[in-house]
């Protein structure tokens, strides 16, 4: 079976770099193919956010599609709040018979975070059970109900894992029982808190998780001070240091300051043993991915075989 260009750069053990694309909350191709023109030849591969933050948006299924027609390589992210177990299952068939290979495993923002607070959620599964669901679709052929698939899927099963919420403790265990139920790469939240960041990956590392399944470390660029005091304050299980705040409080020019604190990010996770990329999540930014990605390094990007 052919690869998937993410596929080919987990393999390769090269430094990989995957970008995010949030679809529109409309059914404009065009946004679609304008940021996947501004990510492609930059990142590795492209998330397609599922109804992120529980907000209603395009398809990440139809968007990796148009993706794949542009001779790029989509990550569809998949939750567990929208859909049953049935839906989730057809959903994946009905990607990988769309030429889109990776998947993205998560749980989802509750329903009450978005657009449409009164909407039941489903979690039918949790993110775990969804990983290991996709393991056995494609590993065994067979449904969660135990019948067998009429023939065989490609894909490539990724997880999320945020080493800041708590218990602290407890994270890297949850990281290696993801690994256990069948992910074949991990993407971080975003860190801000590099010293927490640094502590897990010790306990990774001591766990021999890195060995097994390569963890993509998430970055943000930060666009404004009200950006940073809203992850800050708003945002889930992300911890923002109030240095950075001040940082970017005390910068002239905040978009430039946080695309350089952006930056030395990247370059202190080159270092970090058992880092073996980025995920580079411009939200609502992407026209800042190639900068970011030109000035730290990462370009050009290596071409799989």
């Amino acid at each position: 079976m052919t690869l998937s260009n993410l596929q080919k750069a987990l393999k390769s053990g090269e430094f990989i770099v995957t970008g995010e694309l949030g679809p529109p909350k409309s059914a404009e191709r065009d946004k679609i193919e304008h940021h996947g023109h501004l990510l492609g030849g930059v990142v590795d591969a492209i998330n397609l956010t599922d109804n992120q933050t529980a907000i209603v948006r395009t398809s990440s299924v139809a968007c990796g599609k148009i993706l794949v027609d542009m001779g790029l390589d989509p990550v569809i992210q998949i939750t567990c709040r929208d859909r049953n177990r049935i839906a989730i299952q057809s959903d994946v068939l009905g990607a990988a018979a769309l030429g889109i290979k990776n998947i993205l495993c998560l749980q989802g923002d509750h329903a009450n975070f978005g657009n449409e607070p009164n909407a039941k959620n489903v979690n039918d599964l949790d993110s775990m059970n969804l990983i290991q669901t996709l393991k056995n679709m494609r590993d065994e052929e067979v449904f969660i109900g135990g019948e067998k698939l009429e023939a065989p899927i490609d894909i490539c099963i990724g997880a999320v894992e945020n080493p800041f919420a708590d218990p602290f403790e407890y994270r890297a265990y949850r990281l290696a029982k993801k690994v256990e139920a069948g992910a074949d790469f991990i993407q971080t939240q975003a860190i801000f808190d590099m010293d927490r960041f640094e502590r897990w990956m010790e306990k990774v590392r001591e766990l021999g998780i890195h060995k097994k399944v390569p963890i993509l470390a998430g970055v943000i660029p930060i666009k404004s001070l009200g950006a940073a005091r809203y992850m800050k304050n708003n945002v889930s299980g992300m911890i923002v240091p109030d240095e950075i705040i001040d940082r970017i409080k005390g910068a002239e020019k905040k978009k430039e300051e946080g695309v350089k604190l952006c930056v030395e990010m990247i370059e202190h996770l080159k270092t970090v043993e058992g880092v073996a990329g980025i995920h580079l999540m411009a939200v609502a930014w992407e026209e800042i991915v190639p900068e970011i990605c030109e000035r730290a390094g990462l370009l050009p990007r290596p071409k799989f075989d």
